[in-house]
């Protein structure tokens, strides 16, 4: 690592120069110069990322059926990368759920034209039967009533009378002319009864058939009103719900099967193959955006990270080009430590302000972390 080998450096000019104040021999007259690191300067190690990167899974097992990118291809944010075999059938879920939503969406103005003409007819059959029940003398209805409930209980009487009068001839002959008398005096009394009874309920219905047809066309006016006014703020609530749960849920299933872009950005590498069978531990396709850079430090200790602070500069150049330098800032330094081979060591994100071509995900760079005077 360049930091260990900047601090031996440091130690063997040390050593140079007491060897030469100790020795007999005469001292060069003008010793070359040697660029020395401060010893308040904080080298580290950082490995090289994008700010945007991930590398994606599915999150079922399956056989993979079509892979649609290539390393180094550019896509955007919900393109398909890969599918799995199952990929179809979860696809035709969706479109089904997708037209069941729409449609409720595209009805929506009919349905409420509808609802408005069925509360127009109703206040149209509200009114007729209004009318009916205004039209209505009530109080002759009423009158008609108790003197038909009177003539019911006159009625009732004769029955009474024409029965006891027929008791006491009913153990004769069927042929005797007093029992036949009384029986027919019987019989007239029952009829002219029931009759009584048909016109006291026919008068009665005047009064309740009114009322109720009234009553009734009231509550399908306010029914209709209620249906009508709820259609105002769209298609029916419930009905609504129910089909977006079913579209998002088809959703979901897809997503199982295949694997979209969650970024714009370019394609780092795809891990799998038509054919192969995959799991949840599989990687199948690596994507990153390479225009922004992060660089994150491995061997920051406690002694060190305590110089740092956020907005700090840094230079750095990259292990494997040396030619290279670039410019950074701190934007991050982590408060949770890991122990290392009994170091303690933090994380700290540097932001690169520049950038290369030749740079590549995972290089590792030295980071030179300014002097805070």
């Amino acid at each position: 690592m360049k930091k260990q080998i900047s601090n031996i450096i440091v130690l063997l000019v040390i050593l140079s120069i007491a060897l030469s104040a100790c020795g007999n021999q005469p001292a060069p007259a003008t010793p070359a110069p040697v660029n020395i690191v401060s010893s308040n300067n904080v080298v580290a190690e950082g490995r090289l990322k994008p700010v945007q990167g991930t590398s994606l899974s599915f999150q079922v097992r399956g056989l993979v059926e079509e892979i649609l990118v290539k390393a180094g291809d550019s896509v955007s944010q919900g393109d398909i990368l890969v599918r799995l075999a199952n990929a179809g059938g979860a696809q035709a879920q969706i479109v089904v759920a997708q037209n069941a939503y729409d449609t409720l969406l595209r009805t929506e103005n009919g349905n409420r034209a509808s609802l408005w003409q069925t509360y127009l007819n109703a206040q149209i059959a509200r009114g007729v039967v209004e009318k009916t029940w205004d039209d209505l003398n009530v109080t002759d209805i009423e009158n008609r009533i108790e003197d038909d409930k009177a003539t019911v209980e006159d009625r009732q009487q004769d029955v009474i009378d024409r029965q006891a009068d027929f008791d006491k001839y009913k153990d004769l002959d069927k042929d005797n002319s007093k029992r036949k008398k009384a029986k027919d005096d019987l019989d007239k009394a029952q009829a002219a009864l029931n009759q009584a009874v048909r016109t006291l309920e026919d008068t009665t219905r005047e009064r309740d058939g009114a009322r109720a047809a009234y009553d009734a066309a009231l509550g399908l006016e306010a029914e209709a009103k209620h249906q009508y006014e709820i259609s105002l703020d769209g298609p029916n609530a419930d009905q609504l719900t129910l089909a977006k749960a079913n579209l998002e849920a088809a959703k979901d299933a897809l997503s199982n099967y295949v694997l979209t872009a969650p970024i714009d950005g370019v394609v780092a590498d795809v891990n799998v193959k038509v054919g192969d069978q995959v799991s949840t531990e599989t990687r199948a396709v690596s994507i990153a955006n390479f225009n922004s850079w992060i660089v994150e430090t491995t061997d920051i200790t406690e002694l060190e990270v305590v110089k740092l602070s956020v907005g700090q500069k840094v230079t750095l150049v990259p292990d494997a080009l040396p030619d290279l330098t670039l410019n950074g800032v701190v934007t991050d330094i982590s408060q949770v430590y890991v122990q290392q081979g009994g170091d303690i060591l933090y994380l700290v994100r540097i932001s690169l302000t520049d950038t290369d071509p030749r740079l590549k995900w995972g290089m590792t760079l030295e980071t030179t972390f300014a002097e805070i005077p």
